[in-house]
């Protein structure tokens, strides 16, 4: 449905601006008459393309358009702030709306006041829009409109945003130059391979003489790759699309998780990330006053793992029981020993969402200097194998001509 930029004309004579969803602007104008509003401009912002209707009629741009974590942590932190100071809800989503400048964020954000003046909560409203707020997301706001605090737990969801991305942030930019280092290499040794080296060995053809074994297989790789790189190049794409699709079943999904838990270096960083994940949220939830076992079912689509997620469901078992959190990860390799002692000893303490944040900060910490430890290791060892690589095409190159040289002395 179109969504309507306005600017009119209330009962005093006074100007007001605001957003309205309609079928069409003749519509638009009869619902803001409807209430007593008298339209002066009307514009619209965006709209979502219609099933049959072309292609043609939609923008490019707005093809791309999607709400990003910092627009929505910004968003969730001013709506924090205008309801902390005492604006209602509807005033504060029209403020929120009349600033935004992503079209599909100022949509979204009309489309949940629409649904606020109908009768809807917050949380419900906002359920409606699953691809831009998750689970985490609504179940918090909706313990802080039932415990009438939902200014601090937007504040809290701002700040959990904004540890995300942050976290997210340094994790990419650590990744970003060995795998930059990564491309340029095998782009270089391609071009080498490919076209570089058939020029400089075609004066090997016409010798009669056996050329020793690493030119051999240097000018064998070199007419493979330069014959048939796109028969590589097909295969490493079905072979993604495969892995990707087998992942998608519930069995390869089992077994890729377990390969990420297990595998050596990266299995620990792994670990620790999932730990961090479930620290991290697991605490704001509760603080939120999200209960535990709704909060534990959250928490197990958070970490991303099948194994870690099969031992969160024992415990919600035992909590269920009459157990604590404790006593079934302590039986789970995958919860290391000082998280679980943390976590005991913040349930007997009654602290349990503060030790919860302590496990996510230590994991993220000890995550963090680990990426760092092995990125910077990475760099040396890319190093070393595009050394090795070149050498080798060099001393292929090299031994041939010394060998002429030998039978012309």
């Amino acid at each position: 449905m179109p969504v309507y930029e306005y600017t009119a004309l209330d009962g005093a004579g006074k100007n007001v601006r605001g957003i309205i969803d309609a079928d069409s602007p003749v519509a638009a104008r009869q619902r803001l008459r409807g209430t007593g509003i008298f339209p002066v401009t009307l514009k619209e912002t965006f709209s979502k393309p219609e099933q049959g209707v072309a292609s043609s009629s939609v923008s490019i741009s707005n093809l791309f358009k999607r709400v990003t974590g910092g627009e929505l942590a910004a968003t969730t932190r001013q709506l924090s702030i205008l309801l902390g100071a005492g604006v209602p809800l509807v005033g504060s989503l029209d403020a929120l709306i009349s600033q935004a400048t992503n079209p599909l964020l100022k949509k979204i954000l009309a489309e949940i006041k629409e649904s606020i003046n109908e009768g809807n909560s917050l949380a419900g409203s906002l359920s409606r829009h699953p691809k831009i707020f998750s689970q985490i997301y609504i179940n918090m706001v909706r313990a802080g409109e039932a415990s009438g605090s939902l200014d601090l737990v937007l504040e809290r969801l701002a700040e959990f945003s904004e540890h995300q991305q942050a976290v997210r942030g340094r994790f990419k930019a650590a990744l970003a130059y060995p795998a930059f280092m990564f491309l340029i290499g095998s782009l270089i040794l391609f071009f080498l391979i490919t076209f570089v080296v058939p020029n400089i060995t075609g004066i090997f053809k016409d010798m009669q003489q056996t050329l020793p074994v690493p030119t051999l297989a240097l000018i064998g790789v070199s007419n493979f790759l330069k014959s048939f790189w796109w028969i590589l190049l097909i295969a490493l794409v079905g072979l993604l699309v495969a892995a990707k699709r087998l992942i998608k079943t519930p069995r390869g999904r089992y077994l890729w998780d377990a390969f990420k838990l297990r595998i050596p270096i990266l299995g620990v960083i792994n670990t620790k990330m999932a730990m961090s994940r479930f620290g991290r949220t697991l605490g704001s939830l509760s603080r939120s006053g999200v209960p535990l076992l709704s909060a534990l079912k959250i928490v197990r689509n958070i970490v991303n793992n099948v194994l870690i997620a099969e031992v969160i469901d024992n415990a919600m078992e035992e909590i269920e029981a009459g157990k604590s959190l404790a006593t079934p990860l302590a039986r789970s390799r995958w919860f290391p020993s000082i998280a679980v002692q943390m976590i005991s000893v913040g349930e007997q303490s009654g602290e349990l969402e503060n030790m919860l944040d302590k496990i996510a900060e230590v994991y993220e910490r000890e995550t963090e200097s680990q990426i760092m430890a092995m990125t910077s290791m990475l760099e040396p060892v890319m190093i070393l194998v595009m050394g090795l690589a070149v050498g080798f095409i060099v001393i292929s190159i090299l031994l041939p001509i010394f060998e002429m040289n030998q039978m012309i002395r």
